[in-house]
């Protein structure tokens, strides 16, 4: 099963990722925000999959996002947000175009989850 990296800054959001993930087998380290996020993949080996929020404290999760395609252009990278449109553009489809393997809005369901997650790691 798979290594999963959660950042999100909501605890609740964080519970239910890693409660979907762990119920379906996976590992799952959590983070609260992009600096940490950022300092996990620097530290840690063999994460196979990162699932990060969009908004978040200290470095948002497009950031995030555009520095790990940089470093880490093998890890596959979904991208959640519970809403929120900056300047009339949604911000799912933004990160979908800078290079999001994947988008999901929130809520949602262990199945919209496990679903994306099939997706973006090999078989």
């Amino acid at each position: 099963m798979a290594n999963v990296l959660v950042a999100d800054d909501d605890e609740a959001v964080r519970f239910t990722v890693r409660d979907f993930l762990e119920s379906a087998g996976h590992s799952v380290l959590e983070v609260r925000n992009g600096r940490e996020c950022m300092d996990i993949l620097s530290r840690v080996e063999g994460i196979d999959l990162a699932v990060i929020d969009i908004i978040m404290p200290e470095k948002d999760g497009v950031d995030v996002m555009r520095e790990v395609k940089q470093l880490h252009p093998e890890l596959p990278i979904v991208v959640m947000s519970g809403g929120g449109r900056a300047r009339n553009l949604d911000l799912l489809e933004v990160a979908e175009s800078l290079g999001a393997d994947r988008v999901l809005a929130k809520p949602f369901t262990q199945e919209q989850l496990l679903t994306v997650l099939r997706a973006c790691l090999p078989s």
